[in-house]
């Protein structure tokens, strides 16, 4: 019985040595970030008067910031340059020039010592003014240099108080300057102007706006985003899709961003080769409170509407984000000059408004697309699923012929051994 165990431990040792050679060739993974420049994030934290309210799970905005951040805090990734900036955190003054002004950097964008970040976070208390243009401006200016992703995260519970220097402006100007700067913006309460507002400065950049009314969404989100920093750095393409097929843009490998209203229906197209490979994905945010049970769709169709390929998500409750994505590979052609197919994609989505929520402007969504070449034998459903699986299948086979075979000459060994004693 021990010799079997010993065995059969043995046997599933090798199995794991095999399957990670081959799924994970050594150095692969630190190869591909070893040369990448550092992402850098900055967190811009709205530390105005009304930060005192005490209206998520039961304590303060303020309180439930500085959890957020203690958190986020302990699992930034270690290649992420983070900085802190605040905004109405000084001045608790009437004068308005003054309290437009009161922007600070907490913690300065770099490598992060999370004891000293986490000790300078714990200092605020909610006090002034909402200068969230003049805190956008500088916390451009805190990114500066490098050639990593740079993402600004604002975190407030109210409109900016400093117009007319409107903060929609100031990230559209941001955005002008071509920096590959993205801001995302979080509110803290469901208030439509709020929303109006935070959504227009994400849209102005590429970024997200989601409405957060827990301590653990805010947490969620914001880790999100800083890890969406140290992503490699794409800029979405703004495109409009159309309501029908036939009037749809044609779109190449890429990222793009559009807006969908509630239970639309958008179309876009993509030129496939014989031999490649389509691969496309949505996200669709919900960025507003919206009714329970929802679901999104994307599928391939032909320009005759004959439904290629596929795919669905479904929730229920409060998301942030709902994705789905499909693959679909064209098979070789005979001909040498057999022509691309137009392939249609469709979005779809379930959500719906709840009581008094606003349908306009629709949910934003983020539209990945990417023609590659297909593997050999793409007409072949099988091999497209299993792609490079094939030589891990063919290890595993392997391993367990050896196996069996092992194992077949310790029985009959043993059983010569029995019989002779």
């Amino acid at each position: 019985m021990i010799t079997r165990q010993r065995l059969a431990v043995g046997v599933c040792a090798l199995l794991a040595a095999l399957t990670v050679g081959t799924a994970f060739p050594a150095g692969a993974v630190a190869d591909e970030t070893a040369d990448r420049p550092a992402p850098k994030v900055d967190l811009v934290l709205d530390v105005s008067g009304s930060m005192r309210a005490r209206d998520i799970d039961g304590k303060s905005r303020m309180a439930a910031a500085k959890q957020a951040f203690n958190e986020v805090l302990d699992v930034t990734p270690e290649d992420v340059q983070l900085g802190i900036r605040t905004l109405g955190a000084n001045y608790p003054g009437d004068n308005r020039k003054t309290g437009c002004k009161d922007t600070a950097q907490l913690y300065p964008v770099g490598p992060l010592d999370r004891t000293e970040a986490k000790t300078a976070v714990a200092t605020l208390a909610p006090t002034g003014w909402t200068p969230i243009g003049p805190a956008l401006l500088k916390a451009a200016d805190d990114l500066e240099g490098g050639d990593g992703s740079r993402r600004i995260v604002l975190i407030s519970d109210g409109e900016d108080t400093c117009a007319p220097l409107d903060p929609c402006e100031v990230a559209r100007e941001i955005a002008a300057k071509g920096i590959g700067l993205t801001i995302d913006t979080l509110g803290l309460v469901p208030n439509a102007k709020l929303s109006r507002q935070l959504s227009c400065i994400a849209e102005a950049t590429g970024g997200t706006y989601t409405s957060v009314e827990h301590t653990d969404e805010l947490t969620d989100k914001v880790n999100q985003l800083v890890d969406r920093a140290a992503d490699p750095v794409v800029t979405p393409v703004a495109v409009d899709g159309a309501d029908a097929c036939a009037k749809a843009p044609t779109l190449k490998s890429g990222l793009y961003t559009d807006r969908e209203e509630f239970g639309q229906h958008r179309y876009y197209r993509v030129d496939v080769e014989p031999g490649q490979e389509l691969r496309a994905s949505v996200s669709v945010a919900a960025d507003r409170q919206v009714a329970r049970d929802y679901g999104v769709s994307l599928r391939a169709f032909t320009v005759h509407g004959r439904e290629i390929v596929r795919g669905e998500a479904a929730g229920s409750g409060r998301t942030d984000v709902m994705s789905t994505g499909l693959r679909y590979p064209k098979a070789e052609s005979d001909e040498d000059d057999a022509p691309a197919e137009a392939v249609c994609l469709q979005v779809a989505n379930s959500f719906s408004a709840a009581a008094g929520v606003k349908t306009t402007p629709g949910l934003p969504l983020e539209l990945t697309v990417d023609v590659v070449d297909g593997p050999d034998g793409a007409s072949d459903v099988a091999s497209f699923g299993l792609g490079r699986g094939w030589w891990l299948l063919g290890a595993l086979v392997l391993t367990g012929f050896l196996a069996g075979l092992l194992w077949g000459w310790i029985s009959r060994w043993r059983f010569a051994v029995w019989r002779t004693n």
